[in-house]
Parts: C-alpha cells; sequence; structure tokens
C-alpha cells in the first residue's frame, strides 16, 4: 500500500500539478497566515497586496535528504579532487551538479534537450547520446573525465522527446565510453535494485548488469557509493553476495566510478 500511494503521489505532483501533502500543509497555514496579515496590516501604512505563501513555515530549511543533493555534491568534490584536463558532462542537472562543477572549472554538457541560456565556466551541445557520435570526437578520446548523473536510466523511453529505443541505454553508454580517453574516468549514477523498467520514467538496473555493460565497453569498476532512503550514504563492495543485495532492493542510487582501461 505503502508503494501504491508513493506512485500515485509522484504521479499527481510532478506529472498532474497537485501536491496533495503540500495542499494539507497549505490548508494548516491558513490560520496563521490570517493572524499575521491582520497584525502587520494595523501597523503598515503602505500599499498592501496579498499573495500568501501558506506551506514554508513548515518546511526545512533546504532539502539535503534526497539522492541529488549527496551524488551533485560528492561527484562534484571528486571532480575537484581529480583535477581532469576537460570534463564533459551528459543530462546531469544544470541547477544541480552542472551548477556545482562550473563553480571552479569549466564544463562541457550535452543534453538531447536545448540549454539557451548562456553561463559562464559552461558550454553546451545538443545531442543525442543514443545515436552515432562524430568520428572527430572519438578518435583518441574526446576527453579524460564524463558524467552522467541520473540520466542514463531515461535513454530510450521518450520522457525528454528522445526517440523510443528498448537499448537505448546501452547505446548511450557505448557512446559515452568512446568519448573517454584511455585512463580517463567516468562517473555513473542510475537507479539501482531489482530491474525493471517504469515506461516511460525511467529504469532500474540491476548493479551487475551495469558493470558488465562496463566491462563490454573496456571499463574497470573504481568504486560504487549507493545511497539509499534519500540521504543513506555509503561504499559497497564490488562482491557477489553484496551486490545480489543490492539487486534485490526495491529501489537505491548507484554512483559507479569506472576507469577506461
Amino acid at each position: 500500500m505503502k508503494k501504491i500511494l508513493k506512485k500515485i503521489h509522484w504521479i499527481t505532483s510532478s506529472q498532474l500539478g497537485f501536491d496533495f501533502f503540500v495542499f494539507l500543509k497549505s490548508l494548516r497555514g491558513i490560520p496563521r497566515f490570517l493572524k499575521d496579515w491582520r497584525e502587520f496590516s494595523q501597523k503598515y501604512d503602505g500599499v498592501l497586496t496579498l499573495t500568501p505563501c501558506l506551506h514554508d513555515r513548515y518546511e526545512e530549511g533546504g532539502s539535503t535528504n534526497t539522492e541529488y543533493f549527496w551524488q551533485d555534491l560528492l561527484v562534484a568534490r571528486w571532480i575537484f579532487e581529480a583535477k581532469p584536463e576537460k570534463h564533459v558532462d551528459v543530462g546531469s542537472r544544470v541547477d544541480g551538479f552542472v551548477a556545482h562543477v562550473a563553480s571552479y572549472r569549466e564544463i562541457e554538457v550535452f543534453d538531447v534537450r536545448p540549454i539557451r541560456t548562456k553561463l559562464t565556466n559552461i558550454s553546451f551541445k545538443q545531442a543525442d547520446l543514443m545515436n552515432g557520435i562524430d568520428e572527430s570526437l572519438t578518435s583518441g578520446g574526446y576527453c579524460d573525465s564524463i558524467s552522467c548523473l541520473h540520466a542514463l536510466e531515461h535513454f530510450g523511453l521518450g520522457r525528454y522527446g528522445d526517440p523510443v529505443d528498448a537499448n537505448g541505454h546501452v547505446r548511450g553508454f557505448a557512446n559515452m565510453a568512446k568519448l573517454l580517453r584511455p585512463g580517463g574516468t567516468f562517473y555513473l549514477a542510475v537507479p539501482i535494485g531489482r530491474e525493471k523498467v517504469e515506461f516511460n520514467a525511467n529504469r532500474i538496473f540491476d548493479p551487475r548488469s551495469i558493470i558488465r555493460l562496463a566491462q563490454a565497453n573496456v571499463l574497470s569498476l573504481q568504486r560504487l557509493v549507493v545511497i539509499t532512503n534519500g540521504s543513506t550514504v555509503k561504499d559497497a563492495q564490488p562482491i557477489d553476495n553484496e551486490l545480489q543485495a543490492l539487486a534485490n532492493e526495491d529501489y537505491g542510487l548507484g554512483i559507479f566510478v569506472f576507469k577506461k582501461q
């Protein structure tokens, strides 16, 4: 029942624009809003219009209990420490991870959707990584560092205007690997657990499927960090029993760090 309620909440809030929990918090905030408005209006002589913000008082000062917060922070820190010559990102959050990296270095972003804003330290290229890559970018490798955070699971599902392709994630992974120079690092974050497709939202991968896909593209696993319950972060050992346990979970986020051989 809990899973069903979570799915209903996701659909109504992110897809239909109605968040029942925010609605309840807003109802709770009406009496306090009216009280504050009366008190303020009695002491203020200027122009006063009403723009109610009813639920903000019940929120935390910022959201730090999501996997997006932790993946963006961790991988941006790793890239800072690694100091690559050229870093390329594919499809990660511009208002999260990409902005973190751009605060201290240049980053090039490939995305199937257009990004028209001109930003310091960020260069954009609209591209569908499921399609073939220009050989001029892959001969000898285009970059020594590449990231794809919470994006590969969407490839081929049509969610972002990309072509429907049941093997889109395989093609996308292979093309990203081609961009990477020998010895370069690939930072990949995807949902892991019992393998399935939640059409057309995302895929969930058995972590062993990702490792096999990497091996097929001459990449070796260097590190695996798993985020569960939004904010529990731990290193996982890539051994059979631990990978099997991760594959039996409903959902987690796996951050894989690969090295190109």
